[in-house]
Formats: structure tokens, sequence, C-alpha cells
């Protein structure tokens, strides 16, 4: 089937990943499980932000180590869905059994080395899902399907934070005889993370056409793809396109994703959010999240992936200063809101920014070097929240160092040559 065919089921099981993925991200790495970590488990907030801080970020460096790696020897062997199936389940099996995470500094290192597998198997999988959009999407609607992907992604996180919510941690007692001293109406919620995660997967792993295998044996795939790196990296010195734009996204990616693993902590030490709270703030900013993602998907098609990433960022920066400053929980929730509206389009226009600069027979190469540019410093973000807030004694210091990527990504996004892409198809 050609991409020119727009094979609706391929790509809609496709973009259905995202909602499935995005469980994880929403229950576990930004809103319910963190919060409950360094509140519940921890031994005081203070401390469960630097330690939450200290896994986000170790977990960031294994990605780094790994993603550029294991996306060259997948060009290699050809085939994406293997490797997405390894780490989903990964995924699956990290968040479910955060169940068993009860409410005792007895299960702190428990927990963190099961949320620390989530995330490695979470963000992982990604890569070599993401390389997959330019062999499924027409070249003239990458961006859009990125965006509906994320909108999906947002759309799915939502609805899981209402289940959640209103199933379980409202209802769970008097439903399912949860006891509610030892939270396990809210640690049923992980549970659900897991399960979610799986079952959502399904129409991808059957619907979704794969690469064609290249029949090369494993051990020759390794070192064709250690080769292929290097060559990869060779790549990045005459394409300064590529090179500037994931220097961009190293910064700009970095304090995104500092927001969504100190969020929830924040809310929750800062603002004093209950856990009622963070699943009612979770449930808003993914849907003022999705709505962006959907929203602003048409935008990336027709003014390009670098003015949708440079004006996003804009409509990100400013909110993150309010946040920052402001004292009323009900501005909080205002410009936490509005934040969310622009998360979601940078994102996707990344996403569809390295599909449009990738050498074709480079892809998962450049996704895993896209990769790499998130995570190669991500564990400074929640590390470097963690042990200012810790000095400091005061999360909102810590948070400053969310504003300072941010605005650093935007300047040298101002500066990369959009003019390859523009010239060239993807075929």
């Amino acid at each position: 089937m050609t991409k020119s065919e727009e094979p609706s089921k391929g790509l809609f099981s496709w973009a259905l990943y995202d909602w499935a993925n995005s469980a994880y991200f929403v229950m576990i790495l930004t809103f319910i499980f963190a919060a409950y970590f360094s509140s519940s488990i921890a031994e005081n907030e203070t401390i469960g932000t630097a330690l939450w801080g200290n896994m986000v970020g170790l977990a960031g460096i294994v990605i780094a180590l790994l993603a550029p790696l294991l996306g060259s020897i997948a060009d290699e062997g050809g085939r994406r869905k293997p490797w997405i199936f390894f780490f989903t389940v990964m995924g699956v099996i990290g968040s479910g059994i955060l169940w068993f995470a009860e409410p005792s500094a007895d299960f702190v290192w428990f927990a963190l080395i099961a949320a620390f597998f989530a995330t490695i198997g979470s963000e992982l999988a990604l890569i070599f899902y993401n390389a997959m959009l330019p062999d499924l999407a027409p070249s003239d609607k990458i961006g859009r399907w990125s965006g509906w992907g994320w909108g999906l992604g947002y759309l799915g996180g939502l609805l899981c934070l209402v289940v959640g919510y209103f199933v379980f941690f409202l209802n769970g007692a008097e439903l399912f005889g949860l006891d509610e001293a030892t939270s396990q109406n809210t640690r049923i919620t992980f549970l659900l993370t897991g399960v979610w995660y799986a079952l959502f997967s399904i129409p991808f792993f059957l619907y979704t056409e794969d690469a064609p295998s290249k029949k090369k044996p494993y051990k020759q795939a390794i070192n064709d793809g250690i080769s292929t790196l290097k060559e990869a990296l060779t790549i990045l010195k005459t394409r300064p396109d590529i090179s500037r734009f994931l220097i961009a996204r190293l910064f700009y990616n970095d304090g995104l994703a500092t927001i969504f693993a100190m969020g929830g902590i924040y809310a929750a030490g800062t603002f004093g959010f209950k856990t009622a709270d963070i699943f009612y703030f979770g449930i808003g900013l993914n849907l003022t999240a999705g709505i962006g993602a959907y929203g602003f998907a048409w935008l990336d098609d027709k003014s390009g992936s670098k003015q949708t990433i440079i004006f996003s960022l804009c409509g990100v920066i400013v909110p993150v200063i309010a946040v920052i400053f402001v004292q009323s929980t009900t501005w909080f929730w205002v410009w936490g809101l509005l934040l969310g509206i622009f998360v979601g389009p940078v994102q996707a226009a990344s996403r569809t920014m390295m599909g449009r600069l990738a050498p074709i027979d480079k892809r998962n190469q450049m996704f895993g070097l896209l990769a790499l540019s998130g995570k190669v410093t991500s564990f400074a973000g929640p590390i470097l929240v963690g042990w200012i807030t810790l000095m400091m004694g005061n999360q909102r210091w810590g948070m400053g160092v969310i504003l300072f990527m941010l605005v650093v990504g935007l300047i040298i996004m101002l500066k990369v040559d959009e003019s390859y892409y523009k010239t060239s198809k993807i075929s």
C-alpha cells in the first residue's frame, strides 16, 4: 500500500499508539504517581522532589546512550515493531507493578526502580514509533498526522485520568472495596495505566504496516548499526540545519520534559494540591493540550515546522514565567491550562521537522539522534530542579531552570535553516 493511498486504518492505528503510550506519561511521570511519590512515599516533599528528579535524570542518561545506537540497529534490521513491542512491555509492566508501592518510606526504592524501567521502555518505544510516520503518511500531510497523533495522545491521557478519578479514586472504596487508608484507590490507577497502555497498543501491532525485514543476522545488524551511527554523526557535519535543530531541541525539549516530570510535584508542594486536585488539573491540562495539538496541526503543513515551533515556544514561555511567580491557586490554574495549548504543537512539529529533514535511508538513526537531543541532558533539568529546591527550600527557585532552557532553545531555533526540506520531498 502506498502513502498516496493514505492507509487510514494503519495510520489511525499508528496514531492510536500515542493514545496508549500517553497514559504512562500522564498518570505516572507527570501527575498522579509523581505527586503520590513525593507526598506519600518519600520522607517529605522536598526530598521527594530531589529523588524523583534524580530518577528521571538517570533514566534520561540511559535513554540518551541507547537511543542513537538502537535507532541505527533498527535501520540495518529494517523492522521497527519488534523493538516497539519489547519496550512497550517494559512500560506496561513498570507502570502496572506500581500498584504495590504502598504509602511508606519502605517502598521508596521499589517505586523509583519500577518507574525507572517504565520510563525507559515508554521513551525508547517512541524512537521507533516516530520513525515510522514518514513511511506511512503522504508528505503533504505528515504535519497534520503528527499533530493528530499528539492530539489523540492527550485525549487518551485525559480519558485515562477521568476513568482513574471517577471510577477508582472517588468511588473505588464503594465499588471495589479498596482501602483508602493504604491509598489503594490511588494505587489502582497505576495498574489501570498498565492495562490501558497494553490494551490500546493492540491495533498498532495488528494493523500498522512495518518496514520489511532486511534479513540480517542480529549480530551483523548490531555491527552495521554501530558503523551507520558513525555515518549519521558524520552527516551532521554536512547538514548544519539538522545539527542546529537538534541543539535547539536539546534545550527546549529538556524544558518541556522537566515541566512534565516536576509539574505535579510543584502543584502539590507549592500550591497544596491534593490527589483530587492533581486529577482535576491533569484532566484540564490534557484537554487544553489536546485542543492545541489538534488545532495547530494544520499550521505545520501550511507555515512549516520551524514557525510552528517558534510560535508555540513563545506560547509556553509566557505561562511558565507566570506559574513561577503567581501566588494565587486560581491564577496557577489559568496559566497552567493556557500552557497546555502550546505544548502539543511544539512536540508534534519537532517530530515532523525531523521526518522532513532526515535522509530517507537514515530515518531511524536520525530519530535516534532526535531522541538523543531530547535526552542527552534531560537528566540536568529534573536534577537541577531537585537540587535547587533542596538548597533553597523553595520549589519556585528550582522551576526557574525550565524557563532558562526554553529561552535558550528558542534563541537557537531562530537560527535554524528550514530551506532544505522546503525544496525536498519525502518519498
